[in-house]
């Protein structure tokens, strides 16, 4: 595999430990600002929506760009979020470091891109899912370890610390990505031709249910767990981490089943695991062991999904496979804005410890919409109108 790839891959952990790791801290965020975990639970809902709608914007704006330029602007975006973030006096002002954030977000669809654009398609899976394997071992490692730090010491230390990782891998991109590494050029007129294809929106529809299935209950994921369990912050951050190694083997898993198996068999084993567990998971309640095995499972399954989706993508439309992916990752972003959204007006009524049952019909809604997708030919390529 291209060496380019693990850098990749450590970029997405930034990202990803950055980007979540203020679900685990929402109670003192909120306690700070003086306002409601449920209130403070929208800078989640900031991040996702800025990165749907302005990351796709900025993939198609920075196209004839080389990719070193764009992935600079993705990361010094991101980086300038984290500071304003980490100064915010006020809710309003943490928002907008999450919504510059969100726009810097663009790096991981930029990313996929150029992993499927280097290796065969028969690699295709493996290659995905090394450069979101970062992603995965952030909630291993970033999200328990920024959990005890922001438990501990205030919620601002983690954030810090995020945005000098986010100013680190910006200051390494910029010495190890090669400045000839070339744009994979794609348009709105791309969208337009790929939006017409069937299969294409099925596999939108389908990231979208999906992740709103997890951040009915991820979103929240710190309240979630101490009502399930009361535990120690230190005993937080250690399931956290339990959820977070599954995550890293249901990545690989996924892009290794995604190459032996085929994309849709891989995508329906796993949604339909991730539904069951999201029907399990109230029920551990006073039972740690059963919490545990739980969220293993529900992580092998959830991070496993990615790298088929994106396959099964790139696979309908390679020439527009940068925008293909940046408005998968729009579904993504989407779905866990309205995940928070969704369980935050439901806290009040189910409880922190039943969200998992708001979640698991739309996980069961994402598993009937592969009823449509049975057929694995391919639909014809778009052309590249650049």
């Amino acid at each position: 595999m291209p060496r380019i790839l693990y850098f990749f891959a450590l970029c997405n952990l930034v990202i990803g430990s950055s980007a979540f790791v203020l679900g685990g801290i929402l109670q003192p965020v909120g306690a700070a600002l003086g306002i409601s975990v449920a209130a403070a639970g929208q800078v989640m809902t900031a991040y996702a929506v800025a990165t749907a709608v302005l990351a796709p914007v900025l993939i198609i704006l920075t196209a004839k760009w080389s990719r070193k330029r764009a992935i600079q602007l993705a990361l010094g975006l991101f980086t300038l979020g984290g500071l304003v973030s980490a100064l915010a006096p006020d809710l309003t002002t943490l928002l907008l470091g999450r919504v510059l954030m969100g726009a810097g977000a663009m790096f991981s669809a930029a990313a996929s891109a150029l992993a499927v654009s280097m290796v065969p398609p028969a690699l295709r899976g493996r290659a995905l899912s090394i450069t979101f394997l970062g992603m995965s071992i952030s909630y291993a490692v970033g999200l328990p370890m920024g959990a005890w730090l922001g438990l501990e010491y205030g919620w601002r230390v983690p954030v810090w610390l995020s945005a000098g990782a986010s100013l680190a891998v910006l200051l390494a991109a910029s010495w190890l990505i090669p400045a000839s590494m070339a744009s994979a050029g794609s348009s709105f007129a791309g969208f337009r031709a790929a939006a017409r294809q069937g299969a294409v929106l099925r596999v939108w529809l389908r990231t979208l249910l999906f992740f709103i299935a997890i951040f009915s209950v991820f979103a929240y994921v710190g309240p979630v767990l101490l009502t399930l369990n009361p535990m120690s912050s230190t005993q937080l951050s250690v399931t956290l981490a339990v959820f977070g190694l599954a995550g890293v083997a249901g990545t690989l898993v996924g892009g290794w089943a995604n190459d032996r198996f085929g994309a849709l068999k891989t995508i329906l084993v796993q949604l339909a695991v991730l539904t069951s567990t999201m029907c399990l998971l109230p029920l551990t309640a006073g039972n740690v062991p059963a919490t545990l095995a739980t969220l293993v499972a529900w992580g092998i399954a959830g991070f496993g999904l990615m790298a088929p989706q994106q396959s099964r993508l790139a696979s309908l439309s390679p020439a527009q496979a940068p925008l293909l992916l940046s408005l998968n990752g729009s579904m993504l972003y989407i779905g866990t804005a309205l995940g928070a959204v969704i369980s935050g007006a439901l806290i009040d009524s189910v409880g922190f410890a039943h969200l998992g049952w708001v979640g698991a019909p739309f996980g069961l809604l994402a598993i009937l919409t592969l009823a449509f997708d049975r057929a694995p030919a391919a639909c014809p390529a778009v052309p590249n109108p650049s």
